[in-house]
Formats: C-alpha cells, structure tokens, sequence
C-alpha cells in the first residue's frame, strides 16, 4: 500500500469516526431528553443557576472588602460580577451533568463499533 492509497483509507476512517460519533452524541441527546427540546433544558437551568449566582455575587464583593489594601467600589463590582459568573456557570454546569455523560458515553459506544468493525475488517477471524 502506498502513501497515496493509505492517506485515502485513513480519511475514509476518520471521516466514519466523527460521522459516528455524531450520530451516538445525538442519540444520547435524545435518550437523556425523552423529547423535550434543548433550549427549554437549558432555559431550566439557568433558572436554577440563579440563586448560586446570587449567592456568588455576594461572596464575590464580601471578599473584595475582606481584601484591605484596595477597598474601591469598582474592586468590589469586579469581585462581584467574577463571583456571579462562576457561580452561574458552576450550577449550569452540575445541573447538565447528566446530559453531558450521556452524550459522551453514547458517542464512545458508537465509536467503538466502527473501531471493531474496521479492527476485523484488518484482522478477519477464520473460525475453520
């Protein structure tokens, strides 16, 4: 086999990888929502996020004035506005946990098939 014809037939695989890959993402998608959209998933997680992001907003300009060298308001704003963010991005990320592994396992198990399929199709087995 040469260059040209292996470039080839390793495109060829990779383009079945991410091809299923996609396909088992999209499936665990589907199996995690039972049908429910994913706009109105993440719609309902970032109303749950809000409370931990509050509460980072505050710890976030608590910990501004605890600093004692630079007491400003926009120090303070800053701390809150960075303790905000992660706090809504902690809690967006627990709440899609779920979705997350799904998706992955999913997509591995789908990758996993194509990988044996083209194992044995490298190395037939003759059971005679």
């Amino acid at each position: 086999m040469n260059v040209r014809e292996w470039s080839k037939s390793t495109a060829v695989y990779g383009r079945k990888l991410v091809h299923s890959g996609r396909e088992g993402a999209a499936l665990g998608r589907e199996s995690f929502l039972h049908g429910e959209h994913l706009g109105s998933f993440f719609n309902q997680s970032a109303r749950t996020a809000l409370t931990p992001a509050v509460l980072g907003a505050c710890i976030g300009l608590l910990s501004a004035y605890q600093a004692r060298r630079n007491r400003s308001a926009r120090r303070a704003l800053e701390c809150g506005v960075l303790g905000c963010i992660v706090g809504f991005g902690a809690a967006v990320a627990w709440r899609s946990r779920g979705l997350a592994s799904s998706v992955a396992s999913s997509a591995m198990k789908s990758i996993d098939r194509v990988r044996d399929q083209h194992w044995l199709e490298k190395h037939p087995i003759d059971y005679a």
